[in-house]
This record gives C-alpha cells, sequence and structure tokens, in this order.
C-alpha cells in the first residue's frame, strides 16, 4: 500500500541538502573536497552547514522544525531513526532480503515472520540482523519450498563471483582488474557499484511479459536483465573466464586443480561440480548430456603432458557446462 506522497520526497530531499565530500575543509569548500584528503573518495560524507537546507522539514509523520543555524548531521539522524522504526521497514525489507537469498515469490506469512523478527530478536531489539537473517534461511518456506514458486534467477554477476569462489580464483596483479562488465552482449551485463538507478539493478516486482509466470502472477526480478543478447553474452563470457582468466589482461585466474583427478571419472567430476555450484540439482539427463560431452575430449595415454593438458580441458568443460544449465541458473 503507498504510505508517501510527493511532500514527504520533497521534505526528506531537504534532510540530505549540504552533504558532500568528506576530509578537511571549510564550510564555503563544498564543492571542492575532491582531493583535498587522498581517502576523499571512500571517507564517509559529511553534513556542510552552509549548503544545508534550515526550513522545516516535515515527511512520513516527523516535522522537523526550521532551524536558525542548520544541523545537517543532527537533521540525519533524525530521520534515519524515523525511518528504522517506521512500521513498512521490517515487510519491505524482509520481502526483498528473502527476494535476494531465497524466493522470488515469498508468501505473505513468510515475509510476516521475518517482519516480526526485524521488530523483535525475541530479546526487545529491533533491526538484530542476525535474528534476521536466520529468520529469512531458516523458514520452514525456505528449507522446504513450494515447487510451484521456488527459487530465483541468480544474477549473472553472482554467477561470476561464485565461480571465483568456488575454484579459489587469485589475482595475478594482487589488485583483482575485473574492469567494467556492463555491456550485455561482450560481458555480465552488470558491474558492482553501477546499477542505473539506486534501486539496484532491475524492480523487486518485475514480471517477464508474455510467459508463464505472468500468467500464474508471479515475480522474476532479475529476469528484467534477461536479453538474447544478455543469455548469449554471459555464456561467451564466463566461457572465456573459465578458459583464460577474466579482467583485464587476464589478471584473474582460477585454480582447477582439485577437478583433475576427478576428470578420468566423468560421473565423478560432474557430481563433484553439481554439488559445489547447484547442491545437486542437475538432472539425470543434464548429467548424462554433460558426461556424454565430455567424453569427446580424449585421454591421451602417450604422453604424460598431453593428459595432464586433456584433464585441465575436461575439467573446465565440465565447470562451463554446469554454469550455463538451467539447473545452475535457477537457484533453489
Amino acid at each position: 500500500m503507498e504510505t508517501y506522497g510527493n511532500e514527504d520526497i520533497t521534505g526528506l530531499a531537504r534532510v540530505f541538502t549540504g552533504f558532500s565530500y568528506g576530509g578537511p575543509g571549510s564550510s564555503d569548500r563544498h564543492f571542492q573536497q575532491q582531493g583535498a584528503d587522498p581517502r576523499w573518495d571512500i571517507l564517509p560524507m559529511k553534513g556542510y552547514p552552509k549548503f544545508h537546507s534550515t526550513s522545516e522539514k516535515r515527511f512520513l509523520g516527523l516535522s522537523i522544525p526550521a532551524q536558525k543555524q542548520a544541523d545537517p548531521e543532527g537533521d540525519l539522524k533524525r530521520a534515519l531513526d524515523h525511518l528504522f522504526h517506521h512500521p513498512n521497514v521490517g515487510p519491505f525489507f524482509g520481502r526483498q532480503l528473502i527476494q535476494r537469498l531465497v524466493t522470488s515469490n515469498p508468501s505473505p506469512a513468510y515475509v510476516g515472520r521475518v517482519a516480526r523478527a526485524f521488530a523483535d530478536n525475541g530479546r526487545g531489539v529491533r533491526g538484530d540482523m542476525r535474528a534476521v537473517i536466520r529468520a529469512v534461511l531458516l523458514d520452514r518456506e525456505a528449507r522446504d519450498p513450494a515447487p510451484d514458486a521456488a527459487g530465483r534467477l541468480r544474477e549473472p554477476v553472482l554467477r561470476f563471483t561464485q565461480w571465483m569462489r568456488a575454484f579459489h580464483a587469485g589475482s595475478d596483479s594482487g589488485e583483482y582488474r575485473i574492469g567494467n562488465t556492463d555491456n550485455p552482449g561482450t560481458a555480465l551485463g552488470q558491474t558492482p557499484l553501477r546499477s542505473p538507478s539506486v534501486f539496484n539493478f532491475f524492480r523487486p516486482g518485475f514480471i517477464p511479459p508474455g510467459g508463464g509466470l505472468a500468467a500464474q502472477g508471479l515475480v522474476a526480478p532479475e529476469m528484467q536483465l534477461v536479453s538474447e543478447s544478455a543469455v548469449a553474452g554471459y555464456v561467451n563470457y564466463i566461457q572465456r573466464a573459465i578458459e583464460s582468466g577474466a579482467g583485464r589482461q587476464r589478471d584473474v585466474q582460477a585454480d582447477y586443480r582439485e577437478l583433475l583427478p576427478l576428470a578420468a571419472t566423468l560421473e565423478q567430476l560432474v557430481a563433484y561440480l553439481d554439488l559445489l555450484l547447484t547442491g545437486e540439482r542437475l538432472s539425470p539427463a543434464s548429467r548424462e548430456r554433460m558426461t556424454t560431452a565430455i567424453a569427446a575430449v580424449p585421454l591421451p595415454v602417450d604422453k604424460p603432458q598431453n593428459a595432464d593438458r586433456a584433464r585441465l580441458e575436461r575439467a573446465r568443460l565440465a565447470t562451463l557446462l554446469v554454469m550455463v544449465s538451467p539447473e545452475y541458473l535457477v537457484q533453489r
């Protein structure tokens, strides 16, 4: 239900006036702080009274009176405290946290249970994140989901970071020079911290038009990133990353040594990757297709170095096949 209007937006906007780069400087250097401190881009922002609104700030039932002397830090604290205690925060935050971690379509009861944990952790504390995340991950709908509404599409950047974690990827330079991965046709269609708006890369209520989800009234937020170009772009990008590394000058390299002993027994190789990447969700048909495809890479017996290269090729191919499978792309 809508609970705020344009007056609330403009009233809250006044709270955020006058904030800029942290570091040294007087109030009349509000827009010249960049470079004044070597840590300017990571220091917390600070309020500059000269540029902060002194008029009344009214929003969501809170009124901060007009001031003779601007108090940006004080106004910000009052505003954030008021927002934190608003009754909509628990359900709103809880639903989006469930969507990011468990399922795109949680039931109202599931959201309600998480919202109650946000309101009170059992010891009278509001906003205890340990209690909230525990409520999300240990809820009965998370552990035993209904088949028709379970799961979520993995967003591309999380597929990539899982590849890095799963195979202990390291940076040759020590700087992890990944760079911009915005292009959906040649990369991930996402770059961390570069969402096109403050509301993330996709809307939490997005419904793909014209499909089965729309007919059932179900949402799939991450599907807003999906297009024909993005599907092909992800496959090509992750294939290059698996085979030769990622980032500028292929700076990020994975380690497949754990897979090499399994490369001679393809069923074991696929089973291990199934456990590591999908939580054992590959269907028997998918396992069979993958095993057949990987078997096309022969293991030479004449020269050890040729056999080593073939084992590595099998490991990389198996990783790619799992990471482009439907069972991997849809997380349950």
